[in-house]
């Protein structure tokens, strides 16, 4: 049976003979439902259309983006980082062909994939999958896993160690169990998603509960992020949408912690 994918989020659900009656990750009020309505493809049915390919840009010594062209559903930007023992992929992305598969065997493979919150759960099932890779997703956001894989690993409290070099912080905000990446690699960096979304001037950065729907988080839950942010090291973050933030990337984080604050207390502007 195939394992149908909904072409507004990008979430392939399990397998079935028929498509699902409704996409809840769309139809929850941090997403949306197409304006057309719902719509359903297959990766087989994206394969075979010729459209779609994968961009894989090496953006460092270890670090790789991988973005889908033409943009499918959400459009977001996952991360693979070769590290010393562990290779990581950070977040997904939907389509998954040879090509993508084959450079990653030239890698050395995906030993874990890690994700930040259900928004991009993609068709993470595939991929890891493809690659043997264990997925981490904090038990806080279970119940939109609407694909478990047989790898799928739920952890658990603030922070996973996956290796020496990376670990896995749950903020919250944006998703109850929403998560970045710490690698332990030079200054250090923070992989974010858009749980911590970088803005269009680089040095700053916003926090939201809902992104398509402009739905704000409360002061006390921005307060609580930017305290689990202060403990960290880095001087470099990349969001979900190819946008960077360096260096002095944690001052600008939480100065950025402090302007939201204040313009939700209506001390940042008087208009």
């Amino acid at each position: 049976m195939p394992a149908f994918i909904c072409i507004t989020c990008g979430t392939q659900y399990a397998p079935s003979a028929q498509p699902p009656a409704h996409c809840r990750i769309c139809e929850e009020e941090r997403q949306y439902v197409n304006i057309d309505g719902q719509q359903w493809a297959t990766l087989d049915e994206l394969r075979e259309s010729g459209r779609y390919s994968n961009r894989i840009e090496q953006i460092s010594e270890r670090i790789y983006s991988i973005t889908t062209a033409p943009k499918f559903a959400i459009g977001q930007t996952a991360y693979f980082i070769k590290g010393q023992k562990v290779n990581l992929l950070w977040d997904a992305v939907t389509f998954l062909d040879e090509e993508t598969s084959r450079f990653f065997e030239q890698q050395g493979g995906i030993d874990a994939i890690a994700l930040s919150h259900p928004h991009y759960y993609c068709a993470v099932a595939e991929w890891s999958e493809e690659f043997k890779a264990d997925v981490y997703i904090h038990e806080a956001d279970a119940e939109w896993i609407v694909n478990p894989g047989s790898r799928f690993e739920l952890w658990s409290g603030k922070s996973l160690q996956l290796s020496e070099e990376f670990t896995l912080h749950q903020l919250g905000g944006h998703f109850a169990g929403a998560a970045i990446a710490h690698a332990d690699i030079g200054k250090g960096i923070v992989f974010s998603g858009d749980v911590i979304q970088v803005a269009s001037d680089r040095n700053w950065t916003s926090f939201m509960y809902s992104y398509p729907n402009m739905i704000p988080l409360p002061i006390p839950v921005i307060k609580r992020m930017k305290q689990d942010i202060s403990r960290l090291v880095f001087d470099e973050l990349y969001n979900a949408f190819d946008r960077k933030v360096a260096p002095d990337a944690k001052e600008k984080v939480l100065k950025s912690a402090d302007r939201y604050i204040q313009a939700l207390n209506g001390e940042l502007f008087d208009t």
